[in-house]
């Protein structure tokens, strides 16, 4: 599902965090992803980062990973039911098989990713029969400003 502007419950900051993590990402040389993960009661944000591939010469050190590893160490649990994660990039194949098995309950998304996306591009993957866990989706918030970091990012880079 593509929307210009953020669903009815979900409150614009979290994404608008999640952009300014990709903005600190971007400033230290990292693909200008950033991700945010709230608790659905309580409505806190339990988890926070921005890729940190370079910098750990981690290739899995996306903005998901990383605060996926965070809210599951938060909650000592590696259940995340009961929480929502926004990313300003639509996630690739191992962040959308991280949020399966995390069984994240909504993932809320910035800009697609046609190359490397695997929601609503690519791999398709909470569409796919095998899948552990579907989470709620809502793509395309904020995907102006988080695309136009991206196409920044790798202008800069030519």
């Amino acid at each position: 599902m593509l929307k210009d502007d953020l669903h009815d419950d979900a409150p614009a900051d979290f994404m608008a965090q999640a952009i300014a993590l990709a903005r600190q990402a971007m400033a230290q040389g990292e693909v200008p992803v950033g991700a945010v993960i709230t608790h659905h009661h309580t409505g806190a944000i339990i988890a926070s980062a921005h890729n940190l591939v370079e910098r750990e010469q981690d290739c899995t050190a996306h903005a998901e990973m990383l605060a996926i590893t965070q809210a599951q160490a938060y909650l000592g649990s590696k259940s995340l039911a009961d929480c929502d994660l926004w990313v300003s990039l639509e996630p690739c194949a191992m962040c959308a098989g991280a949020i399966a098995h995390a069984r994240i309950r909504r993932l809320y998304y910035g800009a697609e990713d046609k190359k490397g996306g695997a929601v609503d591009n690519g791999a398709h993957l909470f569409n796919q029969a095998t899948v552990h866990h579907r989470p709620e989706i809502y793509g395309g918030l904020s995907a102006k400003i988080a695309g136009q970091l991206l196409s920044d990012f790798f202008k800069a880079k030519r």
